[in-house]
């Protein structure tokens, strides 16, 4: 439409740049839409506004048509989607969960083992009771308590069966007045539990 109107008007690329101050090149470029070798989109339309007084055209449909043909900027397409975001179930996600678990467990069985090992050990005396009369010269003392736990009933050392199991008999006299039994862990954790009885 430039071109045409140029012709008309019978002007020189030299002629409409002394008119408009629009270097020869830029006119050029415009007539044969080469866009490349423009400077940005508003220095154009400048131009073209600029240019279309002295060539008898209406500026706004001038500008009008440069909006409807100067190409839009090309976006960026990336031709590999990224698709990270989306979750999909991987070996090497299999093989992380399974390593996490492992991980856990272990952790879990040392940590369960080493508050085991700084606890007091458990203790259960079943006989005797307390305030119970003992007739006789030995009370049966029994009760049960962890694996790895030394007992001992009024000082003296009872043997642990491996089910955490102890029994023995000790001898009383009516002075004793009460039975004593502790456990002791391989920690030195020791958990005592005492029964007032009677001896007759």
């Amino acid at each position: 439409m430039l071109k045409e109107a140029r012709g008309q008007k019978k002007y020189s690329l030299a002629d409409l740049e002394e008119i408009t101050k629009i270097k020869s090149k830029f006119i050029l470029a415009i007539e044969n839409e080469k866009w490349g070798e423009l400077p940005p989109f508003v220095s154009v339309l400048g131009f073209v506004k600029n240019l279309s007084t002295p060539l008898g055209l209406d500026d706004k449909t001038a500008m009008a048509v440069l909006k409807r043909d100067y190409p839009p900027k090309r976006l960026s397409i990336n031709p590999k989607p990224d698709v990270s975001s989306k979750f999909s179930w991987s070996p090497k996600l299999t093989f992380g969960i399974g390593i996490a678990a492992v991980l856990i467990l272990l952790f879990g069985y040392l940590g369960f083992q080493y508050y085991r090992f700084i606890s007091p050990p458990k203790l259960t005396v079943d006989s005797p009771k307390e305030n119970q009369v003992i007739v006789g010269a030995t009370a049966l003392v029994f009760g049960s308590t962890e694996a790895d736990v030394k007992i001992s009933v009024n000082n003296q050392p009872v043997i642990v069966s491996d089910d955490g199991k102890f029994s023995v008999n000790i001898n009383v006299s009516p002075e004793t007045k009460e039975i004593d039994v502790t456990a002791t862990s391989r920690s030195g954790k020791m958990t005592e539990v005492k029964r007032d009885i009677t001896v007759q």
